[in-house]
């Protein structure tokens, strides 16, 4: 019978005590994720700026209308992170996670410049069709903008589908003190992520749209392309210092091999004793292969590992426990990546509406013009401050009071996240009343634009402890030969968050178009005045608090992933608790 594998070469090294190969030894730890840290911040300050700024382009020098200009923005938003899955299952299954984020980087950049040389020349731009129209682009010029922003999508959404495991495989998570550096690499990862988001934000979102109707958007889009080719250029200088897994497996394979060997053996009989199922013995096993117990949960699949009557089989006709429980892993993700969908879909709203909220307010800051696509400056801000306040003081705290090398849980922290994000959307509600009664009443005398840092301010909070939750959550509980492709799940999130975005607005737009008195949508046209933009608010915060129960109940199901430790006893976690060793 042959040995079926199921790890990386060199990977995870010390998974079961192993030492560590002597290619990798000298390399990895906190020096090797410093570049990892200025990749995400060079690259960010444009990808976030662009963010920022594209719905203003689309509507000012595409002419789109506001609902398409917001869908447009979500769906390529929702696109890009989508595509994150792309760039996780190569790094899994092709080729490495460095040589993956160099050749999605290409593609971005190739992007970048041609959205640059969009912006700069005439005869790319469409021109103005009049009032009522959804759309001005047509014929080549649509062709070459939509063939822009798919190549800025699959370059964007594969980086980030492949650098954020390559920075974490530079700590091995069951080495004592590795497993505390692992902890707070995702938090520094997006301390950088925000750091360079504020300076995108600013100097970059100023450039493109403080004069909107004027041409300053090629100028911002070139500034653009060049910080994202000095993170590429950080991330190259990196390599000799990166501990580097070359993927063995495809792990799109191996979850075939379970589910159609489970389907052959539907027939079979559970045996009454777990030990019966096949799995590989210490000794037959690669040092570097970590075992995973069996559990109960979705014990259909066990079938894929019952031997039967067979004294011989290949891969296709027996799996192991492990591989059995890899599957059973990412099967028990998916609910969490369900719940944490309505999350994503207030961030959407965040920034469409929320920066066209900006545009009828008073963006005055004593002689100074802000520009309304910067106000994501006030929670990039807090998160600049609180991410150090929460890695340096929170998470040591926490950790003599729970013992958790991570201070809470993965779930815990994202369930804290999804809480703050209905509070976020209650206050936009708030804040919108506000500024359409003062903007009905006296024109001429719009609120400040800084209202708008409660609804940012309190969901920038709440994303520190989301997104965060949700790459530590992902990565740490992937089966080795998945780690990237399992990280991705968190973009896959965000993705679907941006495409229900885009649903629930035509939907909101059509229902509320036929059942109102008026017969008019909650949001509709380019008079924000006009619009009940609150009550849509006001929907997202109830269907999040309503979101935010249907995630408890999945949070205290799931169960942790378990590893067998060398003395054959097995770690068991309950759902969002503390590590028990039973012997």
């Amino acid at each position: 019978m042959p040995i079926i594998d199921v790890a990386y070469k060199g990977e995870d090294d010390a998974e079961k005590g192993a030492t560590m190969p002597s290619e990798m030894k000298g390399k990895g730890g906190v020096r090797a994720a410093s570049f990892i840290y200025g990749l995400a911040a060079l690259e960010n300050m444009g990808f976030v700026a662009n963010m920022m700024s594209l719905v203003l382009y689309f509507m000012f020098k595409l002419y789109f209308d506001l609902p398409t200009a917001a869908n447009t923005f979500t769906n390529l938003m929702g696109t890009t992170f989508l595509l994150s899955v792309v760039g996780g299952f190569i790094s899994d299954t092709f080729i490495n996670r460095f040589h993956t984020s160099i050749i999605f980087g290409a593609l971005e950049l190739m992007a970048l410049v041609m959205l640059t040389i969009e912006a700069h020349s005439e005869h790319l731009l469409p021109s103005f069709c009049g009032i009522g129209e959804s759309s001005c682009i047509g014929g080549g010029k649509a062709v070459y903008f939509y063939t822009t922003m798919f190549l800025l999508a699959l370059g964007a959404g594969g980086l980030r589908g492949s650098f954020p495991a390559l920075g974490a495989d530079q700590f091995n998570e069951n080495d004592p003190e590795e497993a505390k550096s692992l902890a707070s690499y995702f938090n520094w990862l997006l301390l950088s992520i925000v750091g360079g988001a504020s300076i995108g934000v600013t100097v970059i979102v100023w450039v493109s749209t403080n004069h909107p109707l004027k041409d300053n958007w090629w100028k911002g889009f070139l500034i653009v392309t060049i910080a994202t080719f000095l993170a590429f250029v950080v991330l190259i200088l990196g390599k000799p210092f990166y501990r580097l897994k070359i993927p063995k497996h495809s792990p799109l394979v191996r979850i075939a091999q379970v589910i159609i060997v489970a389907v052959k053996n539907r027939g079979l009989p559970h045996p009454e004793n777990p030990n019966e199922l096949y799995e590989l013995s210490k000794k037959d096993l690669d040092s570097t292969i970590a075992i995973i117990p069996h559990t109960q949960q979705f014990r259909w699949l066990d079938k894929a590992a019952i031997l039967g009557e067979k004294t011989e089989a290949t891969e296709w006709e027996i799996c192991t426990v492990t591989q059995v429980e890899e599957v059973k892993v990412l099967t028990r993700m998916l609910p969490i990546i369900g719940s944490t969908i309505i999350m994503n879909t207030c961030l959407a709203q965040l920034q469409t509406f929320s920066v066209q909220q900006g545009n009828r307010m008073d963006t005055k800051l004593g002689s100074f013009k802000v520009p309304p696509a910067s106000i994501p400056i006030i929670p990039l801000l807090f998160m600049v401050i609180l991410i150090p306040i929460y890695d340096a003081l929170f998470v040591p705290l926490a950790r003599r009071l729970t013992g958790h090398p991570t201070g809470i849980t993965q779930l815990q922290r994202v369930g804290v996240g999804l809480v703050l994000s209905a509070v976020s959307m209650s206050a936009a509600a708030l804040v919108e009343v506000k500024r359409r009664r003062q903007s009905l009443e006296n024109p001429l005398a719009p609120v400040s634009l800084f209202w708008l840092s409660f609804q940012y301010g309190i969901f920038g909070i709440a994303d520190m402890f989301t997104l965060v939750g949700l790459m530590e959550f992902f990565y740490k509980e992937a089966p080795a030969g998945m780690k990237s492709l399992s990280t991705s799940f968190t973009w896959i999130s965000l993705s679907l968050g941006y495409f229900l975005s885009s649903v629930l607005v035509e939907v909101v737009t059509a229902v509320t178009k036929r059942v109102t008195p008026s017969k008019k949508a909650w949001v509709y046209g380019l008079d924000l005045d006009r619009n009940k933009l609150d009550l849509f608010y006001w929907l997202l915060a109830i269907l999040s608090v309503i979101n935010f129960f249907h995630y408890l109940f999945w949070a205290m199901w799931y169960k942790y992933k378990t590893n067998a430790d060398d003395n054959g006893g097995v770690v068991v976690v309950e759902a969002a608790g503390e590590p028990d060793k039973l012997d």
